[in-house]
């Protein structure tokens, strides 16, 4: 074994000392482990707790007079040697503790050093930047290592051996393991259509094996809710499924066994569901203080469904009868669900109260964010590294910390460091700058469409259509939103300010992936599934080497960090926080009062039932609910003769004359169809006021004007004219900030979305 080591050395071609030191080295590790039990090295390893530590490495041999470091850097070395040659296999905390660079390359150069080759000749050509490309090989030879298999040998199960090892080590996933996985797909070695999330995310489970996963005792309740499971899985999509398996197996019955274990049926005693019901009121975890539970009435409902659906299976079905005992659950128990959703959709109003006036401020926010990380980036680019340059009154200097590209989470080859002279803060303005864009494209997309998260991050460039009216011949672009919630699925008309946010996201993805938008495949969590590979319009490189679809979670970090610039608050003084589902709430809320049919709204949301949409609008109340409705039903009495007959001429007439008299001296009047002025012709002031681009130089004519008349009110001491002159005055204002914002991003964003067309037959 010793002469193949030096063999093996002199082969790597090291230097006479180094191999002396290996022979050496490895001569003691062998006759240590002679002296413990086992038919091979690889038992007498086991047997003398080689894996523990390479504390070992200090006192080898026994009785030396070698200093302690002189021994240690010898025995190391004589361990690389017999890892190399996989004489022992070891552990994988033995690898954390070695972490040697040199070990790991010299596997590479042992084991198969074609293919180690071809696989780093793949990944070149796919630009994978060079830090990833070194974390996967290493991952690479460590399992090569721990496993004593070749590289072509290694599995999906080594690589869930790794993983699972991380997770009890420390909490993490093993850095390196996601490129190392995408090193094998591209020499074959893998399967080349399965990602490593494909390959951890088994798909949806049966329902056995979800419920086995809580142990509970009672082999009859357990069949029972197996059964009962099956029968209600598929009028239900696996995210609701799954909250109801949780609600019986868990919070119910495994909640039972656990604290009443003599029960052995689902027919339980006054006492043991009195007992359970007073827990099942709070919401009891580790190392957290028992708080109520907010959804206790529907989990009541629930267990009580459970036992009348078994009861009335039970007059069909005699096999049912053994499990149909009456409900521990009175039907006077659940009476409070209306009252407690009542609640709810209130403070679901007041949400929207609180969010809808801040929300041009997170729109701005985000939008100059935007374009100062855009600016930013630029400069730091022309600028060469080691140099210092000012930006917006802020110094930086760039540099390159090889430290952070090597262990930054996301670091990428092109990324930009510079150093805020002000703060000491260290930023990769080319992440900053991408984290900058995707969070303004969200915001803007969230509430121009009202789309849910998971139909957001579904909008491929395939959903972009147009249609041509067959009156006018007009083109007019449609956006497909492919259902998250149900099954039906709906076309929003696009507006202008909609497609220049989906023209500068097509055109950012165009030119990042040579003109052409990458196919990448979504998971969808709530039905643990994998689409197809689909051009998706909110992807990016979040593994720093291949795009991917953002996450929920990505989704509402960005969120988040906007936020944090606006430094919005709410009443109580706590930071305001958005998610996904506001900006839908928002957008119905807007779409109604600026005079849309609450059943249109609906359909763009894509609501079947109408009181849903309600719930939505926190701005009406209920008498103006009940209006509506009885509007409604006083046309469906009077339909067909009122509602399919032909206008008029004087009804037509009146219909022209209302768009003649929305022209303005600005611009349009947006006021819908049929509705007086409510704010007596002050044209500036009003918010349906649609301002002509080429009005602008009036525009600023009026703020002269009103500045001047000001100035003359409070001359004169009319302070009451001058608090309404102003009023004016900001209104114009906003206006012209407004219109000038318009003009800049129609101006600096026109792209060719390539959407195809629909011809009306």
């Amino acid at each position: 074994m010793v002469t193949l080591i030096a063999d093996h050395a002199q082969e790597m071609g090291y230097p006479a000392a180094r191999c002396r030191d290996r022979i050496a080295g490895t001569r003691n590790i062998l006759e240590w482990l002679e002296s413990h039990p086992g038919e091979g090295w690889q038992e007498r390893w086991i047997a003398a707790d080689a894996d523990a530590g390479l504390a070992w490495a200090d006192v080898l041999p026994p009785g030396s007079d070698a200093a302690r470091d002189r021994r240690r850097g010898v025995n190391t070395a004589g361990l690389g040697s017999l890892l190399v040659n996989r004489v022992v296999l070891p552990s994988h905390d033995l690898l954390v503790v070695v972490n040697s660079r040199t070990l790991f390359r010299d596997t590479r150069q042992t084991v198969q050093p074609e293919l180690f080759a071809r696989v780093v000749e793949q990944e070149i050509a796919r630009r994978m930047p060079e830090r990833r490309r070194e974390q996967g090989l290493n991952v690479l030879a460590k399992l090569v290592l721990h496993t004593g298999r070749d590289l072509d040998e290694i599995t999906g199960r080594d690589f869930e051996e790794f993983r699972s090892w991380g997770l009890a080590k420390n909490g993490l996933v093993p850095h390196g393991i996601v490129p190392a996985w995408d090193l094998l797909r591209g020499v074959g070695v893998l399967p080349q259509n399965t990602t490593y999330k494909q390959f951890l995310h088994r798909g949806q489970r049966p329902t056995d094996e979800l419920v086995d996963s809580y142990h509970l005792r009672c082999r009859p309740v357990r069949d029972a809710l197996v059964r009962y499971l099956d029968e209600r899985r598929p009028s239900l999509d696996y995210a609701s499924f799954l909250a109801l398996l949780g609600t019986l197996a868990s919070t119910f019955w495994a909640d039972i066994e656990q604290h009443h274990p003599e029960v052995d049926s689902l027919h339980l005693s006054e006492d043991v569901a009195a007992a359970w019901k007073k827990r099942a009121k709070y919401v009891t975890k580790r190392r957290t203080a028992p708080r109520p539970r907010k959804t206790y009435l529907l989990l009541l409902v629930q267990v009580r469904s459970f036992y009348l659906d078994i009861q009335e299976w039970a007059l069909e079905d005699p096999t049912w009868a053994p499990h149909a005992v009456p409900s521990p659950i009175r039907r006077g128990e659940t009476d409070g669900l209306q009252k407690h959703r009542r609640k709810t959709v209130a403070k679901m109003h007041q949400r929207v109260r609180e969010r809808l006036p801040h929300l041009p401020v997170l729109v701005e926010t985000a939008e100059r964010h935007r374009h100062d990380q855009e600016n930013l980036l630029a400069v730091a680019q022309a600028v060469p590294v080691g140099d210092e340059f000012e930006h917006e009154g802020t110094g930086y200097r760039r540099f390159v910390f090889q430290t952070y590209l090597r262990y930054a989470p996301r670091a990428r080859e092109e990324a930009v460091l510079v150093e805020n002279l002000s703060t000491g803060e260290t930023v990769d303005l080319f992440q900053s700058e991408d984290e900058a864009f995707w969070a303004w494209a969200v915001i803007e997309t969230l509430r121009h469409t009202g789309v849910r998260r998971e139909e957001l991050l579904e909008i491929t460039h395939l959903a972009l259509v147009s249609y041509r009216l067959a009156d006018t011949g007009e083109l007019v672009p449609l956006l497909q939103i492919v259902p998250s919630k149900n099954n039906q699925e709906r076309l929003l008309l696009v507006s202008p300010e909609l497609a220049s946010v989906l023209a500068t996201v097509i055109t950012r993805l165009r030119n990042a992936n040579g003109g052409a938008i990458p196919k990448v495949s979504h998971y969808d969590a709530h039905e643990r599934e994998f689409g197809p590979q689909l051009p998706h319009l909110f992807q990016c490189r979040t593994r720093g080497h291949r795009s991917e679809v953002m996450s929920s979670t990505t989704v509402q970090n960005l969120l988040d960090s906007t936020l944090a610039r606006t430094g919005l608050r709410d009443a109580a003084g706590e930071p305001l926080k958005y998610t996904a589902h506001d900006f839908r709430r928002m957008f119905a809320t807007e779409a109604v009062t600026g005079g849309l049919p609450v059943h249109i709204a609906a359909r763009l949301l894509g609501h079947e039932d109408l009181n849903t949409t309600q719930a939505y609008l926190a701005v009406f109340q209920d008498d103006l609910i009940r209006s509506y409705r009885s509007f409604l039903a006083q046309r469906r009495a009077l339909r067909p003769e009122t509602e399919y007959r032909e206008p008029t001429d004087e009804e037509w007439q009146e219909f022209q004359r209302h768009f003649a008299l929305r022209k303005v001296e600005l611009g349009t009047c947006g006021r819908p169809y049929g509705t007086p002025c409510k704010h007596e012709h002050a044209c500036v002031r009003c918010p349906m006021l649609r301002i002509d681009p080429t009005q602008r130089r009036r525009l600023i004519e009026i703020i002269r004007s009103l500045s001047d008349r000001i100035d003359e009110a409070k001359d004169h001491g009319w302070l009451g004219e001058a608090e309404g002159l102003r009023v004016s005055l900001d209104a114009a204002r906003s206006k012209l900030t407004a219109l000038d914002r318009a003009v800049k991003r129609s101006d600096a964003r026109v792209a060719d979305l390539g959407i195809p067309q629909i011809r009306n037959p």
